[in-house]
C-alpha cells in the first residue's frame, strides 16, 4: 500500500511541476493560463511537492504567499499520511 501511495504522488507531484511550467510558458507569451485552482488543486491531491519545485525551478507565483503557504501546508499533510495510524 505504501508503494502505490509513493507512486502516486511522485505522479501528482510530476504533473503540477509540469503544470507550473506550462503557466509560466503561456504567461511570458501572454496566452490563457492555468487557473490557480488547478494548480493548487493537484497539490492538495498529492503534488505539492511538484508545485514547490515548479514554483523554485520556473520562478513562477513565488510572490504570492499563499502559493507559499499552501504548498507547504498540503506537503506536510502528506508527509503526516505515512506517519499516522490509520490513515492509510
Amino acid at each position: 500500500m505504501l508503494v502505490y501511495l509513493s507512486c502516486f504522488y511522485v505522479v501528482m507531484s510530476l504533473i503540477d511541476l509540469v503544470l507550473y511550467g506550462v503557466d509560466k510558458r503561456k504567461a511570458k507569451r501572454q496566452k490563457r493560463r492555468v487557473p490557480e485552482k488547478v494548480l493548487l488543486g493537484f497539490g492538495f491531491f498529492g503534488g505539492a511537492l511538484g508545485g514547490l519545485a515548479g514554483m523554485c525551478l520556473f520562478k513562477h507565483k513565488t510572490k504570492h504567499w499563499y502559493f507559499w503557504f499552501l504548498n507547504y501546508l498540503f506537503l506536510a499533510l502528506h508527509f503526516a499520511s505515512f506517519f499516522i495510524p490509520g490513515v492509510m
